[in-house]
């Protein structure tokens, strides 16, 4: 029988577990704990259920809520189990011994083992471990072998004796590494920048640790993801400089290469849009991958395991990408400072979109395990009120609801693939929703239809010109500057500053009119907003003395001031604005406007 969905949350004063659809209740027999309760997590096949507090760590029986295990650990920071619970590992806050030496923070035990009457539990093993960010063990799949980086190697273990290295690979300045989650025991290693030297990621299979079965070179890498399929077979390296030189980011550039593990392929992947990579996920298949990239708004790419494009999404405000556990729907978000819609499209039928979900401003968003809900939650500190936990339906509607005070963490109960039901369509029928779900939508305010940006009377019932809309409205693309300011293609903007003294540069005249589209007649007016308050004023004086000798000048001014209202309309409307009757048949006058002027010259 197939475990039910449960998920288990985290607050300021305690920890729950609670069983989803369709019952929506607490997890009977679990009593929730009290106090200062630092993590919790699942162990990754499902079975247990681990916190660690004041009192020390327990683990629990994840379908029951009974405890199983009890560790004496009052300070523990972070938890973790191999893949298959065998063991669990605990990291303290690093400390300092009486004699002054480092002591060991890192300890691994077994989850669940039959002691005599009247013993302690013991550690399988203990290391000094003193960066909390990767302060796990790395397990293969089967638990057979574990490793973790020391400096300029990476350490193997047997699983069951953590007392002596079974194994090692020695590589001068490996900065960081992971383990294949397949069965194949594939280990990619990442060598950073030094002394001139490119950049390296390094594919070996364990034990056989001579020469590597597959590696990548390259540039532009000070730090990497390595993000291998579910298979093991193949490997996406994202790379990332601390510093863009090219000055267009303040976050560095990055790079995407894929990799397979035989050595029979790697390749850059080529992204057809200008910008920082945002977000890249391997589907459960192992055969294909999303990337979503460029400048806002982001492009969403399918790319096959040999890193060609297949379809491409809808360009949008969107910077996260996760597959279903199924393979079948992909969720498409943008969060963080962006609005929080989900895109969720189905694979299997061409794409389609199947929904967009409004989920406000959520910092946690994850797939249930069979891929029919998707939960989202506001936590704290990232956010400190508003705080709750939503499940949607995969269709889009909201299933519940409920709101915590200082929510720190929410996460789905695993369920392994093999488990769940087969041949259930996750799109109908749709379940009931809870009657939480029912209250939170009576709560809710029906959006209003945006009233949108003025338009004067000329304008309106006409489309918008191009050089107003964004790329993703079919206006020109997005082209990022290298520091030096330009007149942009639509002709609005600055010119470019000339330096006192200095030739012009070429395809530039002096004065504003350099800075704009050549406009009949206008050279007048720009020379005069160009002239010092003075100037203008001795400039007036010398047009009313020549106006004495010229008794026409007074009528050619007005008929000058005519022809500049006139090209002001042309320009308009080459702009692709609207005009009325009245400026038409203005425009219309032009000829005889001109013609009058020569006979007065």
């Amino acid at each position: 029988m197939a475990n039910p969905l449960q998920f288990a949350y985290r607050t300021q004063k305690t920890i729950g577990v609670f069983d989803a659809a369709p019952t929506y209740a607490p997890l009977p027999g679990f009593v929730k704990p009290e106090g200062n309760l630092r993590c919790c997590v699942y162990s990754p096949c499902g079975r247990y259920f681990a916190w660690a507090s004041n009192d020390g760590v327990s683990v629990i029986d994840a379908s029951a809520g009974q405890v199983l295990a009890s560790l004496p650990l009052p300070t523990v920071y972070e938890l973790g189990f191999s893949p298959r619970g065998s063991f669990i590992a605990t990291w303290e806050r690093p400390a300092k011994d009486e004699n002054g030496d480092a002591t060991k923070n890192l300890k691994i035990w077994r989850t669940i083992e039959e002691l005599p009457e009247g013993t302690t539990k013991q550690p399988l093993g203990q290391f000094v471990q003193k960066s909390q960010h990767g302060w796990n063990l790395q397990y293969t799949a089967d638990e057979q072998f574990c490793a973790r980086l020391v400096t300029n190697e990476v350490q193997f273990y047997d699983s069951n004796d953590l007392k002596t290295v079974w194994n090692k690979l020695r590589v001068e300045g490996v900065a960081d590494f992971a383990l294949a989650p397949g069965a194949t025991h594939n280990l990619a290693v990442f060598i950073p920048e030094r002394k001139g030297q490119p950049a390296a990621v390094k594919v070996f299979n364990v034990p056989q640790f001579t020469n590597p079965i597959s590696q990548k070179t390259f540039f532009k890498g000070d730090k990497v993801q390595l993000k291998w399929n579910q298979q093991g077979t193949s490997l996406i390296v994202l790379a990332q400089t601390d510093v863009d030189k090219s000055n267009k980011s303040y976050y560095g550039e990055t790079t995407l290469y894929l990799l397979n593990a035989n050595g029979a392929f790697d390749a850059r992947v080529t992204l057809d849009k200008e910008g920082p990579i945002h977000d890249v996920a391997w589907s459960p298949n192992g055969k294909e991958f999303g990337v979503i990239y460029g400048y806002m708004p982001a492009k969403t790419t399918i790319f096959n395991h040999r890193g060609v494009a297949t379809h491409s999404f809808a360009m949008g405000p969107r910077n996260t990408i996760i597959f279903s556990p199924t393979g079948r729907f992909v969720l498409v978000a943008g969060f963080g400072n962006l609005a929080g819609q989900i895109d969720v499209y189905d694979l299997e039928k061409d794409y389609r979109k199947v929904c967009t979900i409004e989920s406000g401003n959520p910092s946690v968003c994850q797939w249930s395990p069979d891929s029919v809900y998707i939960m989202t939650a506001t936590t704290s500190p990232r956010l400190r009120v508003d705080n709750g936990i939503k499940l949607w339906h995969v269709g889009g509607s909201v299933m519940f609801n409920e709101d915590h005070v200082e929510l720190y963490n929410v996460m789905w109960r695993p369920i392994p693939v093999d488990e769940l039901p087969k041949n259930v369509d996750p799109l109908s029928p749709v379940p009931v929703p809870h009657a939480s779900a029912v209250a939170y939508l009576g709560t809710v305010k029906t959006p209003s239809k945006p009233v949108g940006a003025y338009r004067p009377p000329g304008a309106r019932g006409s489309s918008t010109p191009l050089h107003f809309k964004r790329e993703d409205e079919g206006g020109a693309a997005h082209v990022m500057g290298n520091g030096v300011p330009s007149i942009s293609m639509n002709g609005f903007g600055r010119g470019r500053r000339q330096v006192p003294g200095a030739e012009f540069a070429e395809g530039q005249v002096p004065g504003a009119a350099a800075a704009r589209p050549a406009v009949p007649g206008a050279e007048a007016a720009g020379a005069e907003e160009n002239l010092s308050k003075a100037a203008l004023k001795n400039k007036k004086k010398r047009g009313n003395k020549k106006a004495k000798d010229n008794p026409n000048a007074k009528k050619m001014r007005g008929l000058q001031k005519k022809i500049r209202a006139i090209e002001d309309l042309e320009m308009r409307l080459a702009g692709g604005e609207k005009l009325e009757d009245t400026q038409m048949k203005k425009i219309g006058t032009k000829a005889s406007v001109l013609k009058e002027l020569e006979a007065l010259e």
